[in-house]
């Protein structure tokens, strides 16, 4: 005789009761605070709710969902631990040194350049950019928007303020980028930490963005949008590549992070690939 319940393991009941849990905490964060991350990949956010709930002592995601619904500062931590904000300045410096030697070339005659740094985290890379167009003579034609998710990391990016202990890797990746003045120039130490200087400041727009449900707000020459991609599946990615070719002017240059790219998406054939190791790509169409 069919056995119409089948016995299954208990782990494959917890596993799927916390795949539940999960669906509806994320459902509920929508709808009450209007954050999407329903369609980020599920490993990742698998593991930072997993973080959350150990760290708030908790005994369930559903108890998560509880606190977060009730207590707006859990939020905000939560929203916290899916924001990741690995970067430093001039990450990748191929990608930067790409910029300067053939992008920066092409745009350099333009009466304005705009810039869209996507997921800017603490501002180490839109500070790198803000030295790049500096040391080419362009940045007081150019306007940098800065935007993140996380309204903590952006007030900490809006400081310019960096540990020095990371200074002799930034100054590294800085020569790696083709810069062209010492370094130390730009920022004045203090104790452990150092200041950028606030002209790096003045053409720059730091605002909270989400990606998943805000909009188009400007049309860019030049969008950065590294490392950022590799968090959402497949769905939310070509989502979020209409809203960049959306925000990209004709010609413009959209920028990705080395996991990242454009095959496999429905904006793929609107692109020609312009920098193919560095993934910088040029909208054709």
């Amino acid at each position: 005789m069919t056995n119409l319940f089948p016995i299954t393991s208990a782990k494959t009941d917890l596993d799927e009761i916390e795949k539940i849990e999960i669906e509806l905490l994320l459902e509920a964060i929508f709808r009450y605070y209007g954050y999407d991350f329903r369609n980020y990949a599920a490993p990742f956010i698998q593991r930072r709710i997993c973080h959350r709930v150990s760290k708030e002592n908790l005994s369930s995601i559903s108890a998560l969902q509880e606190k977060v619904l009730r207590d707006h500062n859990a939020m905000e931590r939560l929203i916290s631990d899916f924001s990741i904000n690995v970067t430093e300045m001039f990450r990748d410096p191929e990608f930067f040194l790409a910029i300067r030697k053939k992008v920066i070339p092409i745009v350099k005659d333009f009466p304005e350049i705009r810039i869209w740094h996507v997921g800017c985290s603490s501002g180490e890379e839109v500070y790198s950019m803000a030295i790049l167009l500096h040391e080419e003579g362009l940045y007081e034609k150019s306007r940098i928007f800065a935007t993140d998710i996380n309204a903590d990391i952006l007030e900490k990016a809006k400081k310019g303020t960096f540990p020095l202990d990371g200074m002799q890797r930034y100054t590294k990746n800085y020569f790696e980028a083709g810069g062209k003045r010492a370094f130390s120039e730009y920022y004045k130490a203090v104790d452990d930490q150092v200041f950028f200087h606030s002209f790096l400041q003045k053409n720059v727009v730091f605002a909270q963005h989400n990606l998943v449900t805000d909009h188009s707000f400007n049309e860019f020459d030049i969008i950065i949008c590294r490392n950022v991609l590799i968090y959402f599946n497949k769905s939310l990615q070509n989502k979020v590549h209409k809203l960049l070719y959306d925000s990209l002017s004709l010609s413009g240059f959209l920028g990705l992070g080395k996991r990242e790219g454009i095959k496999f998406t429905s904006y793929e054939n609107c692109y020609g690939e312009f920098d193919a190791p560095e993934k910088i790509y040029r909208k054709i169409k």
